[in-house]
């Protein structure tokens, strides 16, 4: 089951990192799930695909955003649900320097197609 939840992330990896790079706010909220509870770079909880948009549309509009993924793990929880851990490096074209941080989904079948319906990012720096 490991190989399936890998491509199912994996798909969903790529859709993202292509509305990243052109933060496409449409595009990567139609990764979410309508119930969808994101907490980005920012204090505030998102909720729902509405949500998602606002946080995409508020950051600021750097010309050549990028987001790569590593030390990606992925498993089924559930016939219709999987966890998903990673890593992601953002490069935000020498515009700032690059972030790294952890990455947390959950990710559900929703209406016969896998969405986000848990994103958390944190700090990969200790904070203890």
């Amino acid at each position: 089951m490991s190989g399936e939840a890998d491509a199912i992330a994996s798909a969903i990896i790529a859709k993202w990192c292509a509305g990243f790079a052109t933060l496409d706010a449409a595009a990567l909220s139609s990764l979410y799930s309508r119930n969808a509870f994101f907490f980005g770079s920012n204090p505030r909880l998102y909720r729902g695909r509405a949500g998602v948009a606002d946080y995409f549309n508020g950051l600021p509009r750097w010309r050549k955003p990028g987001a790569a993924f590593s030390e990606v793990q992925a498993g089924h929880a559930g016939p219709d649900l999987i966890n998903m851990g990673a890593t992601i490096t953002f490069d935000f074209g020498g515009e700032r320097p690059d972030l790294t941080v952890k990455m947390s989904w959950v990710l559900m079948r929703e209406d016969g197609d896998w969405k986000i319906v848990n994103h958390h990012a944190s700090a990969k720096e200790p904070l203890v």
